[in-house]
């Protein structure tokens, strides 16, 4: 952990620490009373990059103690969809129903999709799908009858702020040194509201300032 990217360092241990969404995992949020609940339905969060998606999806399978498995679209085909159907298939009676996340769903093609309608009609995974791509457009109407569309809200300046002054006082590599953020504009251009690149991008920053005390400014990030 100590060579992985500060954002791979800062990334969500449980729903509370999650920045933003508050919609879905806040106090009242649909998703934090769907996992109190257990009934967790299968779903594609839409929404644009570094909001969390991939982030929430394992924390959602933590919580319910479900084994979860993941497939990159990008990189899967149908006999990967079908390999984690049959051993998920195979657990037994009594167990708990998998959960499958795909990242960049959009990406499959109708046959994979297909590959994956009666398994989530049957209950024997739980979908998670992420997507930044309007789902109502990519995902087949079978499929995305049988998901909830939740989505996730591109994240203010303001928590992206936040996001920075928790890193700085909570990363074991940040926390003892002395950093200030004078100037965060170009910062939070170069982020385009993505946490991951913001996170990343600020470490990039410090690496580049060197040992001691470091001053965040627009020329250092530029």
């Amino acid at each position: 952990m100590d060579h992985a990217p500060l954002a791979e360092r800062m990334r969500p241990r449980e729903l509370d620490e999650v920045v933003g969404q508050e919609h879905l995992v806040g106090p009242d949020g649909i998703l934090r009373k769907a996992l109190a609940s257990g009934m967790l339905p299968s779903m594609i969060l839409w929404g644009p990059p570094g909001v969390g998606k991939t982030t929430l999806a394992r924390l959602i399978a933590e919580r319910l103690k479900r084994p979860f498995h993941t497939l990159s679209a990008i990189s899967s085909g149908v006999k990967d969809v079908r390999e984690v159907i049959a051993k998920a298939g195979g657990a037994g009676l009594f167990s708990t129903s998998a959960i499958l996340f795909i990242d960049e769903i959009h990406r499959f093609s109708k046959a994979q999709q297909d590959s994956l309608l009666g398994a989530v009609e049957q209950g024997t995974i739980t979908l998670i799908g992420a997507t930044t791509e309007n789902p109502s457009f990519e995902v087949i109407g079978a499929l995305l009858s049988r998901c909830q569309v939740y989505t996730l809200e591109p994240l203010t300046e303001d928590l992206l702020l936040a996001l920075l002054e928790r890193a700085m006082q909570e990363d074991a590599q940040l926390k003892g040194r002395t950093i200030h953020l004078q100037e965060t504009a170009a910062l939070m251009r170069a982020s385009g509201g993505d946490a991951r690149r913001l996170l990343n991008t600020f470490e990039l920053c410090i690496k580049a300032a060197g040992p001691g005390e470091v001053t965040i400014t627009d020329d250092l990030v530029k």
